[in-house]
């Protein structure tokens, strides 16, 4: 968010704690100034309702009070308290501060409960998707979950890493589906993933592994939608001592391997399969593709939230076009610019959920953590710094 829009909210933030107090002063300079046969009862009974979303159950209380006060102080002034209209005009902004207090604990407890229900979602996610270690197997780890809809927590996108005797093995996934259907369906594949990586001699035998487990839990549930559809995903093995990454890409996004020279390869597998849970589809056994990760380069995997990331015109995201040529400190900032250049892009924020998770080997000799830089383009202003 740029900073004029962070001025504009917060000035707008001022005026509506401000309203109340405005429209009881507006409300009694109008009764001052007109005739008596005009009232300005429609400000002093707007005053409290608009307190009651946004204040304390005290202050729509404070913000009656002053209202009632008003009206009562008035009529008093002008010598009308015994009239009709006037007892007409302060039972109405009784009535009124007495409904505002009602809405004002209404939506206190509306809050209480949302915040409840987001903490439970917070934590179901956290359970089903805990954060990876910063260092797995001598390797740098970053890992991040982007929701599309503010303050939700749930979906479908997972990721996972762990370190084996067969090397780090990592997977990247995007089940087809929204809510608790999908978040059991990921709750299978993350379990299935954490047995088979252990266990299984090759990467193509955890595919295998995962394809078996998301079957015969669709068999198991076959009322639940989210079985009978089926899951992109790509997995990944980076063995000790080679600086090679095998990929197995069961219909996603394909990973990149971002150099320390800013050069930039996209994994792209020999042949085509199917997503996870299509399997009587077709029966082609899982090939995994070897490539090249030396050094100093960093894997990324990411759903396909990234690569469907529209702006206004409707152009897709690029990662490729956009990070080639770039150089980030390590993983975290690599996610850091994405996610960044995402919002950037859209305007907003992304119009899918993005599971993004970045894997470097670090050079010879490079300490646990670099300074932190944003994208630089590597060129040196006078300055001696980097051009952001």
């Amino acid at each position: 968010m740029g900073q004029r829009e962070q001025d504009g909210g917060a000035s707008a933030h001022r005026l509506v704690l401000a309203l109340p107090s405005l429209m009881i002063i507006a409300g009694v300079v109008f009764d001052l100034l007109t005739p008596s046969e005009y009232t300005a009862s429609p400000l002093f009974a707007a005053a409290p309702l608009i307190a009651a979303p946004f204040f304390s159950f005290l202050a729509t209380l404070l913000t009656g009070i002053a209202a009632v006060v008003s009206v009562l102080g008035l009529h008093v002034y002008n010598g009308t308290l015994t009239l009709t209209p006037a007892n007409t005009e302060l039972f109405t902004v009784v009535t009124v501060a007495g409904l505002a207090l009602f809405i004002n604990r209404v939506v206190r407890l509306s809050g209480r409960r949302l915040a409840s229900a987001r903490d439970i979602a917070e934590t179901a996610q956290r359970a089903v998707l805990p954060t990876p270690a910063d260092r797995i197997g001598g390797l740098q780890i970053a890992a991040r979950y982007e929701a599309a809809q503010a303050d939700a927590f749930i979906g479908g996108d997972l990721f996972a890493v762990q370190d084996t005797p067969h090397g780090v093995r990592l997977v990247v996934g995007d089940v087809r589906g929204k809510g608790m259907g999908a978040v059991e369906a990921v709750a299978v594949v993350i379990g299935a993933f954490r047995e088979a990586a252990e266990q299984e001699r090759s990467i193509e035998g955890v595919a295998g592994r995962l394809e078996r487990a998301l079957t015969r839990e669709g068999t198991r549930r076959g009322s639940l939608d989210v079985f009978e559809g089926f899951t992109t995903a790509v997995l990944a093995e980076i063995p000790r001592g080679a600086g090679v990454v095998r990929v197995v890409n069961r219909g996603h996004p394909e990973p990149l391997v971002l150099h320390a020279d800013g050069d930039l390869d996209k994994l792209e597998p020999t042949e085509h399969a199917l997503p996870l849970g299509m399997g009587d589809l077709g029966t082609l056994p899982d090939l995994a593709d070897e490539y090249p990760l030396p050094a100093g380069a960093t894997l990324l995997l990411y759903t396909d939230g990234v690569t469907e990331a529209r702006n206004a015109d409707g152009t897709f995201y690029n990662p490729v076009e956009r990070l080639g040529g770039r150089l980030f400190a390590g993983p975290e900032e690599l996610l850091d610019a994405i996610v960044d250049d995402v919002r950037l892009h859209t305007g907003g924020g992304p119009n899918d959920d993005m599971a993004l998770l970045a894997v470097s080997r670090p050079l010879d000799g490079q300490p646990e953590r670099r300074r932190t830089v944003g994208v630089i383009e590597g060129e040196q202003e006078d300055t001696g710094q980097y051009r952001v």
